[in-house]
């Protein structure tokens, strides 16, 4: 019994480690979500799926691209896609009530899809996935950024914030980015 017990904990080590290799250490992270007290593990949750991730704001000219966001979701979730909003006030457009800023969201514009609580996106104070963003793709010049990146962590794109969710562009980018059992 006692060496099929240390033989389970090397291989479940192993394959935790093989796991975690996989994952670019961007996205190596857990973070709250907007008005919750529910964290997400980004690599346990999303392992596998391209991701289009967002800085977004309750109050910018381009707030209406959460329309444009939520029919990718919809269009993409069976195919390996999650689209992931990250609240933030780097340029002043942001509710300081997170509740009033979730309101917007999931009310106004009834996103379904994951938003994570309001954080910094740009420079040194950048959270951790807006960091390894940045600094592989460039930083966010203004709310509604677009990065896709696929089901193995490769950054395929930087969109700006004119960049129109259902673009033709973004759209060639997620299909390039999802997993190749879903394409």
């Amino acid at each position: 019994m006692p060496r099929f017990f240390l033989l389970s904990t090397v291989l479940a080590t192993t394959l935790s480690g093989a796991v975690s290799a996989s994952c670019p250490d961007f996205l190596n992270h857990s973070m709250r979500q907007l008005a919750s007290t529910d964290t997400i593990q980004f690599c346990e949750a999303y392992e596998g799926k391209a991701l289009l991730i967002v800085n977004t704001a309750s109050y910018c000219g381009y707030t209406r691209q959460f329309q444009g966001l939520e029919q990718l979701h919809e269009a993409y979730l069976d195919k390996g896609l999650v689209v992931l909003g990250f609240s933030s006030d780097d340029f002043f457009q942001e509710d300081n009530d997170e509740g009033d800023a979730a309101e917007v969201c999931f009310e106004k514009y009834e996103v379904s899809f994951p938003v994570i609580a309001t954080s910094s996106v740009r420079g040194s104070d950048a959270n951790p996935v807006f960091r390894g963003l940045g600094e592989a793709a460039g930083y966010p010049r203004w709310n509604f950024n677009k990065y896709v990146v696929s089901s193995t962590g490769e950054i395929l794109g930087h969109f700006s914030s004119g960049d129109k969710p259902n673009s033709e562009e973004i759209r060639a980018a997620i299909e390039a980015a999802l997993p190749a059992s879903s394409s």
